[in-house]
């Protein structure tokens, strides 16, 4: 039997919300991490390339920056993750604590959700009871909390990736300030980064199911200002030491 117009229009559409949901948040710390890892380190280089010429100083600053960024970046996602999962754990062993010292109000409880969604009360009633009878927990959880007891949180999967995701953004203006000869190095730096800034911001937003053009816009016009300061910086900087 061949489906409904109905459900065909809609097969694409994210009913999972869990996985969406995932799904939309490990898209957002991989971007944010290539992101970080084109802009902070192209700054770095660009600034340190304004004030010398010198190879020399704009492989260490650039390598620090790397290095730095990197760990920042993962030590970040990790006690932002594991402060989430955290929260999380709390709330499921509070959640399981009211259903085993009062299950009669925690049913109510859920029965009144249901009726604030628009359902009479005998059939918020009946909801209640049948999705209590196959998963107090989960029923109380997704109602209440939208959060699934199965969807843990994983805080070192989220530091590895946020910090490869930077790594793998750095190695570009790395790239495109040292390879270059010495006259191209800038404005080589300058295009490779917007255009792969370009590139990040309108994968993430397809990716996340919105259109590119204004997510693209907003990136873009960010790392042409961080580039643009930190250069103008580096080259004040190099002709007061001058």
């Amino acid at each position: 039997m061949s489906d409904s117009p109905a459900i065909s229009l809609h097969r694409e559409e994210p009913h999972d919300r869990g996985a969406f949901t995932d799904r939309v948040n490990r898209i957002r710390a991989g971007v944010l991490g290539a992101n970080d890892g084109i802009v902070s380190v192209a700054a770095v280089v660009v600034g340190v390339a304004g004030a010398t010429s010198d190879t020399q100083p704009i492989l260490a600053a650039g390598l620090a920056a790397v290095i730095g960024g990197a760990i920042s970046m993962a030590l970040g996602e990790y006690v932002s993750v594991s402060s989430a999962r955290d929260s999380q754990s709390a709330l499921i062993a509070k959640e399981k604590r009211e259903l085993a010292e009062q299950p009669e109000e925690e049913l109510a409880e859920l029965a009144a959700i249901y009726r604030g969604k628009g359902l009479t009360e005998a059939t918020a009633l009946r909801v209640a009871e049948e999705l209590t009878a196959h998963d107090a927990l989960g029923a109380h959880l997704e109602a209440e909390l939208h959060i699934d007891e199965h969807e843990v949180l994983k805080p070192w999967q989220a530091a590895r990736a946020s910090g490869l995701a930077f790594l793998l953004g750095a190695v570009l203006p790395m790239l495109a300030i040292l390879l270059p000869p010495e006259g191209l190095r800038i404005p080589i730096t300058f295009a490779a980064v917007l255009v792969a800034l370009g590139v990040t911001g309108a994968i993430g937003a397809r990716l996340g199911d919105s259109h590119w053009v204004r997510p693209t816009i907003r990136v873009l016009v960010g790392g042409a200002i961080a580039l643009a300061v930190t250069f103008a910086a580096g080259a004040l900087l190099g002709a007061a030491v001058q």
